[in-house]
């Protein structure tokens, strides 16, 4: 604590927008609670050890200690944190090329001093691997959410958009403190009413709280929107007054959101909506949705995990078998979003077999956070390791090596458009998640979607320190229990390499009793 004392005096933070100015206060508040007494923010550098926080445009000093070509390592969203000297002074500068690194590394420093992290002779670069790190919200529109187990969701939609609850602003800290740069804010089995301008204005509310932390919105778009809220007798995807239809909404929506990130869309699957019921591919579908909103910058999501519980395929290659056929169909700002593993986010899956078999479409994982068949909210499972897991398998698709991560970070097939969806564990529950240690999943995911190739008893040891304690014995013991805890709930949900033997509806656990057999559970 007195290093870290000696080290920061003061804070310099340069530039203003909304973003800048959450960096600013996010270091302000978190400096002063860390180091036990104020930390003033000063307009110009002092004689004293100082941090300052700026970009080569908005500060002189990052110009004149940052090169340029370091910073073009850290890319659009990435940051450096440097010891530097200026004046015969000690420093610490925290660079970026944009408000939202800034933002990032502000978080990142954070994490420095609540980890009693050495700081030093800092030397950090810092960029994400994927570009969308996005929240997936089953939360429906009263309020219930779809395997969640922390209470009602977060959205009060009835008071939205004249009243503004407090949790939405710690909502978008949390996220951003991990790096998560996106959310979706409705269920996958989506309602189209949300698309209505009654519920766009309340979304657009949330996307003014959460645009100053760098967070987009998404929504779910129901297939057949044109029909149920559009009056239309069609939603295939290939009618030009659908086409149509389509492309005014988004023009509507980007009207009250002008930063909308685009749809995340479950069709033709449980009994939603797609383009199949008009006999016509997932890329006739996707591809409407991605020209709709292809000029305003925005991306289609569109879910793999498709499947027909009446035909006696094994379901582990349903998916497989739909959408390979369709490989480089898709629009380039369409990516297909596909689960770990092929069967339901069972306790243990071998990875989708759709990693690495497209390689020329954006491909990208759906990783489940909320613990619909690993105890609910009940068990303590650090999922990390789940997540690790997949993400390091290798598909040999070029070759040894062509690991999961390399196919979701763009680096196997060239791919420029990357992202990362994780289903959140959320609710307005007094701790967010329910088991306090779920948090830990949601903290996970957000490291690993900025790093896929971070390791789970890093992320967690990060975790317990900034949650419980820097003492090592302490660390020990509460590491064990979580780096153990998924395969004793693998042992116990799940034994023998079996899946899919959960209680029919809760899925919370085994129910071998149940003769609810289905064909595709082969």
């Amino acid at each position: 604590l007195a290093e870290y004392r000696k080290n920061i005096t003061c804070i310099v933070v340069t530039g203003e927008s909304p973003v800048i100015n959450s960096a600013r206060q996010e270091l302000i508040e978190g400096l002063s609670g860390l180091l036990g007494q104020k930390i003033p923010e000063l307009k110009s550098s002092v004689k004293t050890p100082f941090l300052i926080a700026g970009t080569p445009a908005s500060s002189k000093i990052v110009r004149s200690l940052i090169p340029q070509n370091d910073l073009l390592k850290a890319g659009d969203e990435g940051f450096i944190v440097r010891s530097a000297v200026y004046r015969k002074n000690k420093i610490i500068v925290i660079a970026a090329n944009t408000d939202k690194g800034i933002l990032y590394g502000s978080f990142f420093f954070l994490r420095l001093l609540q980890t009693h992290s050495d700081i030093s002779a800092l030397n950090i670069c810092e960029a994400p691997k994927t570009k969308v790190r996005i929240l997936n919200h089953w939360d429906n529109l009263n309020r219930s959410v779809e395997r969640g187990y922390a209470g009602l969701s977060l959205w009060e939609w009835d008071a939205l958009p004249d009243n503004i609850s407090s949790r939405y602003t710690d909502y978008a800290r949390a996220n951003a403190s991990i790096g998560i740069n996106s959310t979706v804010l409705t269920n996958v089995n989506a309602n189209a009413l949300v698309l209505t301008p009654e519920y766009l204005r309340k979304v657009a509310a949330l996307a003014d709280i959460f645009r100053s932390y760098g967070i987009k919105v998404y929504l779910t778009a129901r297939f057949s929107a044109p029909v149920e809220i559009g009056k239309l007798k069609t939603a295939d995807p290939l009618d030009p007054d659908v086409i149509a239809w389509w492309k005014n909404k988004v023009e509507e929506i980007y009207s009250y959101i002008p930063d909308f990130g685009g749809f995340t869309v479950k069709a033709n699957s449980e009994g939603q909506p797609g383009p199949q019921n008009y006999n016509r591919s997932h890329a006739d579908g996707a591809n409407m949705l991605a020209d709709a909103l292809a000029s305003h910058g925005g991306i289609v999501m569109w879910r793999a995990f498709v499947y027909d519980n009446n035909v006696p395929d094994d379901r582990a290659k349903q998916a497989y078998n739909e959408f390979v056929p369709l490989d480089g169909k898709f629009r380039e700002n369409v990516l297909i979003q596909v689960k770990n593993g092929p069967i339901d986010f069972q306790p243990r899956e071998p990875f989708h077999p759709l990693f690495g078999a497209m390689p020329e479409t954006n491909i990208m994982p759906e990783l489940q956070i909320t613990q619909e068949y690993l105890g609910a909210s009940v068990h303590l499972v650090y999922l990390a390791p789940l997540f690790e897991e997949c993400l390091r398998s290798d598909t040999y698709a070029r070759g040894k090596g062509s690991t999961v991560a390399s196919v979701i970070d763009g680096s196997l097939f060239g791919h420029s458009l990357t992202a990362i969806a994780g289903v959140a564990n959320t609710g307005n529950v007094e701790n967010w998640t329910g088991h306090p240690f779920a948090q830990a999943n949601w903290y996970s995911f957000g490291r690993l979607a900025w790093n896929p190739y971070e390791k789970a008893d890093i992320i967690a040891e990060e975790w317990i320190r900034m949650t419980f304690s820097n003492k090592r014995d302490c660390i020990d013991g509460i590491k064990k229990i979580m780096m153990s805890s998924w395969e004793n709930t693998i042992r116990y949900m799940t034994p023998l390499g079996l899946h899919h033997i959960m209680y029919s509806g809760h899925h919370y656990g085994p129910g071998p009793w149940v003769n609810r057999g289905r064909q595709d559970w082969t």
